[in-house]
């Protein structure tokens, strides 16, 4: 498993898809390729309004990881220390083995090299301290990023706001 969790809190998503705009952009990607996406999940009437909800798709980065296993190259790796999964791109020949291999589609075809890519937490920011891109420019602040040991008390604070929220009548 990851040293680190990446979490949506759903309920506050809008749909913006500023994440996946932002990760392009730091990722300096070609149209197409998305390493993070919003599913757009209804609308659904919930009484007489329509209602929509947005989950937020990245790499779960696996504990063991198909991708890996399926690559004949070497190059989707597993970092050892904190389980991030990436792509050395030197190393990566386009197989696309990597991609029929991961049932949730999160290695995507760069059209621009011919390689494969996928989302790596940003592990070049993480390297320096910082958070994912689509974390930091997230408008509605529902992406948490940080150690996987701490997302329970993450989710638990959040919860006990919304709770909080709802018996103040907000």
């Amino acid at each position: 498993m990851s040293k680190y969790y990446l979490f949506q809190d759903t309920r506050k998503c809008i749909g913006c898809h500023s994440c996946e705009i932002q990760c392009k952009t730091n990722k300096s990607l070609p149209a197409g390729p998305r390493l993070c996406h919003i599913v757009t999940v209804g609308p659904k009437f919930v009484g007489s309004m329509p209602k929509a909800a947005y989950i937020f798709m990245p790499c779960f980065h696996c504990e063991k990881p198909w991708c890996v296993a399926a690559c004949p190259t070497g190059a989707m790796q597993k970092r050892p220390e904190d389980g991030i999964v990436f792509i050395n791109q030197d190393e990566c020949v386009g197989c696309k083995t990597c991609m029929s291999a991961c049932p949730w589609g999160a290695p995507q075809w760069n059209p621009e090299t011919g390689t494969v890519i996928k989302c790596d937490y940003c592990m070049d920011r993480i390297d320096q301290g910082l958070k994912p891109a689509c974390v930091t420019i997230c408008t509605s602040h529902c992406l948490h990023f940080g150690l996987a040991e701490d997302m329970p008390r993450v989710r638990r604070e959040r919860h006990a706001k919304i709770v909080a929220a709802l018996e103040c009548g907000l």
